[in-house]
């Protein structure tokens, strides 16, 4: 008789061993990168080619702006600090073309620029189509111009034997020599006069948007042209005035080629705003580092006229 079998043990082939462990979940952080990466490639060349061309130049121009370099007669540059900053307070010249490029921004981008525009736009939505098409050509001709055509035009209407002063003459009226007396005036005229096509074609556009039905409703209820402008018309169009003035600011800061057609800065620096300033030190007086540190300068007013209104903006109407 066959002995039994002893009793084998618990099958270890049929066993289930511990679970394997789970891959850990990803982070949230690791999921939005998973799903912005491929959005993000596409732009890569064109963030690199702004790196280059444009943040560079830019940290270049700071690093300059703290030494002293110059065009010729120097060996080697040496570091400043913030000397030419403080040279720049120190200078009457400076603080001079400070004060001008105020004025010079205030009269021909703040006020004239933007009210012309504005009025040109208002009148053009009720006049005819000629009269529109006309008028519409005429100022966006002044603007396409460029910029030194414009200056020598302008020049060519002011200068002691231009158009200005022989139609004054015809009229039998006082003329002077306008380019010289009123420099600055000058220059924000003919700033007005090229710029004003920019304001014209936005504010149109605004005033197209405006529904009928509004102001319909309010001539029913008895309101007048300017009450109807002020209360209905400028806060419907709030935002885009600030647009407006924001780009005609920062167009206006950086206005060169135009005065330095007409009046080169002169005379004696009566119409020499800070982007004649820098470049007759960077260039002319061959101080590069100094003339740098004004650029900087300018593009700190510019960023805090931009910084005021956009912080405009931010309110809705």
């Amino acid at each position: 008789m066959t002995a039994a079998a002893p009793h084998a043990g618990p099958d270890l082939a049929k066993t289930p061993g511990p679970p394997a462990p789970s891959p850990p979940p990803s982070s949230p952080g690791r999921r939005t990168l998973r799903r912005s990466l491929p959005r993000v490639l596409p732009l890569t060349p064109a963030l690199a080619l702004l790196l280059v061309f444009l943040a560079g130049p830019i940290a270049y121009c700071v690093l300059i702006a703290f030494t002293d370099l110059q065009l010729t007669g120097q060996a080697q540059e040496s570091f400043v600090g913030v000397d030419n900053f403080r040279r720049a307070f120190r200078d009457d010249a400076f603080l001079d073309a400070v004060w001008l490029t105020l004025v010079f921004t205030v009269l021909s981008a703040l006020v004239g620029q933007n009210t012309l525009g504005l009025a040109l736009a208002a009148l053009m939505q009720r006049a005819s189509k000629p009269v529109r098409t006309l008028a519409g050509g005429v100022v966006v001709t002044a603007w396409v111009l460029p910029e030194v055509v414009a200056g020598f035009l302008l020049y060519a209407f002011f200068r002691r034997e231009g158009t200005l002063n022989a139609v004054l003459e015809f009229l039998h009226l006082p003329s002077q020599n306008w380019l010289f007396t009123l420099p600055i005036l000058a220059v924000s005229f003919a700033n007005v006069w090229r710029g004003t096509a920019f304001s014209m074609l936005v504010y149109s556009a605004a005033l197209n948007e405006i529904p009928k039905e509004i102001t319909e409703a309010a001539e029913v209820d008895g309101a007048s042209g300017w009450r109807r402008m002020w209360h209905v018309t400028l806060p419907m169009i709030r935002r885009s005035i600030g647009t407006t003035l924001m780009l005609n600011t920062l167009q206006t800061l950086s206005v060169f080629g135009l005065i330095w057609v007409m009046t080169r800065g002169g005379p004696g620096g009566k119409s020499q705003t800070l982007p004649l300033f820098m470049y007759e030190q960077a260039f002319q007086n061959s101080l590069i580092g100094y003339g740098t540190a004004v650029a900087l300068l300018l593009l700190l007013v510019g960023s805090l006229f931009s910084l005021l209104y956009m912080r405009l903006l931010r309110t809705e109407v």
